[in-house]
Order: structure tokens, then sequence, then C-alpha cells
């Protein structure tokens, strides 16, 4: 299987730039996904890569092939470079049976019909079809059509299997029975996959590296659990994880050595200890931490605003000083709202950002040092800051048509605008 490459690769509309000098390697026999919210170019692409979109500017490998050079004037037509792609629609002959439909591409390309029985039987016991082979896809339910739809896809031995969104018309159940046999699929077939999707669970569950992309440039490039436990900035921060990292505005200056700052948020001053020197200090930094390691029973002293029993685990929403702060208690646990409880930060998971470009520049150790007397107009100050911030990621979201598909997290919704909101189903 070869590897594909894209160089420098731009595709504007008019004064619109979809994907933004992009230069990316995806790996022979590698499961890559692109990731990101409405727009941010994952679909252009991929379709740029398959032939489907021209680049504007820029160079695409794959193998030792150039299919696309802007410079030299190469441009390979799509059914030569010998990709499957998979839609979101199915696309099935309503006609044809599920044989005939994996079969149909082949007698296409004049394959003997020995070889496409072959072929056809492999598939089938492969996806775990063979039993509805003489079915038609309106006898199918949504998962068994998806199936079809793959095994056409693979069966004339594509070299890389391209797949827009696939699992988005189905329910949540059928998505993790999908996720699972995508897994097993690649496992099996030594292909190389190229997925796109916005959901950040299936990005993290199938795949080998996630290209998360904001706006046309990637973000962060990685696999899956360095995306989640080390992000590069706060966007990938906060599209990756359900629920969603806590950030708190903070103030910062230096510490006693290089490894070392004193941050203040709600009049408590806490000693960060970074895990490597740090050379410059921001003054406004974003204080970062994953729910799962706000530990509690010692530390600071807040109160339970809201409890979010799943079964296996529960969602803790922990008001302090007018900040609110999420933890995730695992097990099956309830609590009563109003509670005190005190909580601390687990130690070498904390990660800090500069507050204006966003970007992280240390990960450590953040232990109080002190808590000092705080004022009810302080606190006042605290809830309006947050609640104005809320207000602005909520005229964000509102200029994305499809925001509310994209990425809804309810402990993000409660920490920022200090009222509940419904989670939104996978």
């Amino acid at each position: 299987m070869p590897k594909i490459l894209l160089e420098n690769v731009t595709k504007r509309w008019g004064d619109f730039t979809a994907v933004d000098n992009v230069t990316l390697e995806i790996p022979d026999r590698s499961f890559i996904t692109l990731l990101g919210p409405s727009g941010c170019g994952k679909t252009t692409i991929l379709r740029m890569i398959a032939g489907l979109e021209d680049p504007t500017s820029g160079r695409i490998t794959i193998g030792d092939e150039v299919v696309f050079d802007s410079e030299k004037g190469i441009n390979v037509s799509p059914s030569k470079r010998d990709i499957g792609f998979l839609f979101q629609n199915y696309a099935l002959w309503p006609h044809m049976t599920v044989y005939k439909n994996i079969a149909f591409g082949l007698e296409t390309l004049k394959w003997p019909k020995e070889d496409i029985d072959k072929r056809v039987d492999e598939l089938l016991k492969l996806l775990k079809i063979e039993h509805f082979a003489k079915r038609y896809p309106s006898e199918l339910s949504g998962g068994q059509q998806q199936r079809v739809a793959i095994a056409r896809t693979l069966a004339p031995h594509p070299k890389t299997l391209f797949m827009d969104e696939p699992l988005s018309n189905l329910d949540a159940k059928l998505r993790l029975e999908m996720r699972t046999e995508l897994k097993r699929l690649f496992n099996t077939t030594d292909s190389t996959f190229v997925y796109v999707t916005h959901d950040q669970l299936e990005a993290m569950t199938l795949s080998t590296k996630v290209c998360l992309l904001k706006t046309g440039v990637i973000e962060q490039y990685d696999d899956p659990l360095t995306l989640y436990s080390h992000p590069a900035n706060t966007f990938v921060a906060d599209f990756v994880g359900n629920p969603t990292m806590n950030f708190i505005d903070s103030k910062a200056k230096k510490g006693s050595n290089k490894k070392e700052i004193e941050i203040e948020f709600a009049k408590a001053i806490f000693k960060f200890s970074s895990k490597k020197t740090i050379d410059t200090i921001p003054e406004d930094v974003i204080v970062g931490i994953r729910p799962e390691f706000v530990n509690l029973n010692s530390g600071i002293e807040g109160e339970i605003y809201s409890s979010l029993p799943s079964g296996m685990s529960t969602t803790l929403i922990i008001e302090y000083r007018n900040i609110l702060i999420t933890s995730v208690v695992f097990g099956q646990v309830d609590f009563e709202i109003g509670t005190p409880i005190k909580l601390n930060f687990q130690p070498d998971n904390v990660v800090l950002f500069d507050m204006e470009s966003g970007e992280k520049f240390a990960e450590g150790t953040l232990s109080i040092i002190e808590e000092l007397p705080i004022s009810e107009e302080e606190l006042e100050e605290i809830k309006a800051h947050y609640e104005l911030k809320g207000k602005e990621v909520v005229q964000e979201e509102e200029t994305d048509d499809n925001a509310a598909d994209e990425k809804v997290s309810f402990a993000d919704k409660v920490k920022n605008i200090f009222k509940r909101k419904p989670k939104k189903e996978e």
C-alpha cells in the first residue's frame, strides 16, 4: 500500500480559502482520520486526494506517482488513482441484490465471472453478511446496508479506502457496532484508510493518527492519545474529549526557578511545577485540566453545583468561588447538590496555555499555596467574567449552521453560561 503525501496544498473558491497550505503525510497501512467542525476543510482534502476536486495550488503524491502538481500541470484522473470512496449516502442499487451490488463494479471492470464470484464470497464472509446475499437493500437494516457499501468499495482491491462520514446516518447503537467492524476490517484488509468525521469519539476509537483541522489549517496531527493528553492549543483541548477540559482564566508570574510559576485565580495562589524549563511566561494564562484529573476529598473546598450519574460514572460540576470545575467519578455514585466537597488536581496532568494565542507552553503539577479572603464584589466580578465568556462562545456557535451537530458538551455549557442544558445523545 502506498503512502500519500500532500505538499503545500491550497484550495480557494474566490476569496474563500477552504484549505490553507496544508502539508500532510499519510503512511501506508494506517487509519488516518480528518477531524474538525463543519467548514474546516476535511472533506475538501479527501476529495482533492481522490481527484474529485482540483487544488488551487500544491502537489499530491500517491506512492511513487505524482497525481497532482499545479506548477507542472499534472492532474491524474480519479479513475486512475486506485482509490475506493465510501460516501455518507450508501447509494446501493435498489433493484439489485446484495450480491449483485457488490459484483456490479467488478463486472464493469470486465473481471472474469469466476474471479467475481470468488471476490464477492470473500467480502460477504469478511463483513459477516453472507446470509443476506440474495436480499435487496430495502430488506436490510442501516448497519447491514453500510456493510454492503463497504464490501462494494473494497471489491476491486483499491490501494486506499476513503470514507466521508459513513456512520452519520446510523443511530448510536449501530454506530458503536460499525466502529467495531471498521476497526476489525482495518486490521484484516492490510489497507490504508482515510476517514472524515466531526465526531471526536469516532476519531479517538478508530484511528492510528488524527489530523485535527480548523478553518483549513492543521491544528495538530498525532495519535489519538497524544492528541487527548498533550493538546497543542485550547482548540484541540476543547474539541477532543467529553466532558471537555476545564479552562480556568488565571494570572501568572515567575516562581523561584525556571520550572516554577505562581498561578492565581479566584484569589487563590497555586504553585505550578513544570516538567520542562520555561523561558517566557505570559501574564494571562489559561489553566487546563481534564475532568478525570480533578481528584476529590482533599485540597480547596467547593460545593456540588450539579451531579449527573450515568451508571458507569458520574459527572460532577463543582462550584469554587463562582468558577465551575468539572470532575468525573467512576462507579455508581450520586451527590447531593449544595454539598461541600474538597478537590485537588492530579500531579503532572495540568496544562498551561497562553491566553492571547491559545498555544500550550507548559505541562506539570498544580498545587495550592494559599487561599486569600474574597469579597462578594470580587465573586460577582468572577461570575460576570464567565457569563460574558459564555455568551461569546454561544455567539461563535450560532455563526455555524451545524454547530449543534459538531460538538455539544453539557459540562462546557454549564461551566460557561451557568445554566443547565441537556447533553445531545451520541
